[in-house]
C-alpha cells in the first residue's frame, strides 16, 4: 500500500506540474485551491507558482495539524513535491508552446483534465497536495459531499475572485477548466461498488 501511495504522489504531482505549467499559464488561466490563489499572484506580481503555493498552504496545515494530524502526513509530501515540480518544470512551457498550438479553450479543458486526474489519483491512494484539497478531505468526513464537490465549490470562489483580479477571459476559462477538471476528480474517486479499503 506504501508503494502505491507514493507512485499516486510522484504521478499527481507531475500531472499538476504538467497542466499548470503547459495548459494554464500561457493563457492566464486558474485552477482553484491554492493552486489557483498562487496563479493569481503570479499572474499579478509574477511570484513563483509553487514557493507561493508552500506559503498559502502554511495556515490550513496548521489547522489540519491541530484537528487531524493524519491528513497532514497524508498530505505534505504531495503537497512540497507538486509545488517543487511546478516550479521547475515552469521554463519549459515556453518550449511546449512553441511545438503544440492550442486554442485558449482547448488548453482550458486538457489542462482541467490532466490537473483533475492528477489530484484524483492522490485522493483515490488518501493522499492530496494539501491546501484545500487538504481542507476538502477534512470536511468530507463531516458531510456527505464527494470530495470533488467540495473542491469544486472552493474552486468557484477563488476563481471568480481572480476574473475580477484579472479578466473575463480568464474567468470564463477557469470556470471550463475547473469544471473538467472537478468532474475527473469526481470520476477518480468514485468508490466501485463491493470495492473495501
Amino acid at each position: 500500500m506504501l508503494y502505491h501511495k507514493i507512485v499516486a504522489i510522484i504521478t499527481g504531482s507531475l500531472l499538476i506540474a504538467m497542466g499548470v505549467n503547459c495548459f494554464l499559464m500561457p493563457f492566464k488561466v486558474l485552477d482553484g485551491g491554492i493552486i489557483g490563489i498562487a496563479l493569481i499572484i503570479n499572474y499579478l506580481f509574477e511570484f513563483k507558482v509553487g514557493l507561493v503555493v508552500i506559503l498559502c498552504s502554511i495556515p490550513i496545515f496548521t489547522l489540519a495539524w491541530i484537528y487531524y494530524r493524519e491528513l497532514v502526513y497524508n498530505s505534505l509530501h504531495g503537497m512540497l513535491l507538486s509545488s517543487y515540480l511546478i516550479d521547475i518544470l515552469e521554463p519549459f512551457h515556453y518550449y511546449f508552446l512553441y511545438y503544440v498550438n492550442l486554442t485558449p479553450v482547448s488548453s482550458s479543458v486538457i489542462g482541467g483534465l490532466i490537473i483533475g486526474a492528477g489530484i484524483g489519483i492522490m485522493l483515490r491512494y488518501d493522499t492530496s497536495t494539501g491546501g484545500t484539497d487538504l481542507l476538502a478531505q477534512f470536511l468530507s468526513k463531516y458531510v456527505t459531499f464527494n470530495v470533488g464537490i467540495i473542491i469544486f465549490i472552493l474552486d468557484a470562489i477563488i476563481i471568480s475572485l481572480g476574473g475580477l483580479l484579472i479578466s473575463t477571459e480568464t474567468l470564463v476559462l477557469s470556470v471550463i477548466t475547473i469544471t473538467v477538471g472537478g468532474v475527473t476528480t469526481t470520476l477518480c474517486t468514485l468508490k466501485s461498488v463491493g470495492r473495501t479499503h
